[in-house]
């Protein structure tokens, strides 16, 4: 009887998503739900949990540190979208030239960051962003007669360190998902169009970018969860999540200061339910930009 059940073609399917239900639902439908009553909660690690409304909301947009770290997130996210989008898709189109050399060569080295343990590349790029003379971007300054810049102490010049870190670990990887999209192009559309005298330029404007939008989209998704995520670079690069004037300071790392260093839970909740929030809005909107939720003409 239970054989029979399993085996029907009705109840199969069931079987067969029912692993990935479970996993989701215990790994994140449940802790999303509890997150979200935290929020409404003062609670602390060994203390009881009180209500207190939306006090913990209130609280945030009032809290010019936390204001400050959304708007660190959102440069940061903004700016890793201008580099991780249109140089990544331009290297992937040179290395995909059928006259390109040593493709597999270039292929491997932009991936090669993104098996970097990210405490390793961010203890690299706080040595190589050190204001010492002898750090290596310092010294390479002091070539050209440039005094040494105390890189991590500054806003814009934190920033460029912590950009560098980001171009340097997913150049590669997004590299990979734009090479993916372009081996589904087939080549017989730009052979028509070598034949009606089609520059490269054109070929890329009008056969390229668009049948590689939807791989585009995907990127560009992942990068804005990516963008505002970021959290461990920025705490490896000022070795602590306390970085001068807060200038790397992230949603998540004021998420972590709330949650782990000051043991203010339902606080740290709050943030966390604001962060999704912020992180839906902005994909949504991006995804119905780029007409995804369009049906299609039949």
């Amino acid at each position: 009887m239970i054989k029979n059940f399993l085996y029907s073609q009705k109840v199969a399917p069931y079987v067969f998503v029912l692993p990935f239900v479970i996993i989701f639902a215990v790994f994140w439908v449940y802790p999303l739900l509890s997150s979200f009553e935290m929020s409404f909660q003062k609670i602390s690690l060994g203390q009881e949990a009180s209500w207190v409304g939306f006090d913990n909301y209130t609280k945030l947009m009032g809290d010019g540190i936390f204001l400050k770290a959304v708007l660190n997130s959102a440069i940061y996210m903004v700016l890793t979208l201008v580099i991780l989008i249109p140089f990544p898709m331009l290297f992937a189109v040179l290395i995909n030239n059928k006259f390109m050399w040593g493709r597999e060569f270039f292929k491997s080295s932009f991936f090669f960051p993104a098996l970097t343990s990210v405490v390793v590349a961010g203890t690299i790029f706080r040595l190589m962003f050190g204001e010492m003379d002898g750090s290596l971007i310092n010294s390479i300054l002091g070539w050209f007669g440039i005094e040494p810049v105390k890189f991590l102490k500054g806003q814009v010049t934190g920033f460029i360190a912590l950009l560098a870190l980001a171009a340097w670990r997913w150049t590669g990887v997004n590299m990979l998902y734009f090479l993916s999209g372009l081996k589904n192009i087939p080549d017989d559309y730009y052979e028509a169009a070598s034949i009606d005298g089609a520059s490269a330029f054109q070929k890329f404007r009008l056969i390229t970018m668009p049948l590689l939008k939807p791989t585009t989209i995907y990127v560009v998704t992942i990068s804005i969860y990516a963008g505002l995520a970021m959290f461990i670079e920025s705490m490896m690069l000022w070795n602590g999540n306390n970085s001068p004037k807060n200038i790397g300071l992230t949603i998540v790392g004021y998420l972590y200061r709330q949650g782990i260093e000051k043991n203010n839970l339902g606080y740290a909740a709050a943030v966390g339910i604001v962060l999704l929030a912020i992180t839906m809005l902005i994909n949504l909107t991006q995804l119905a930009f780029s007409g995804l939720f369009k049906k299609e003409d039949r």
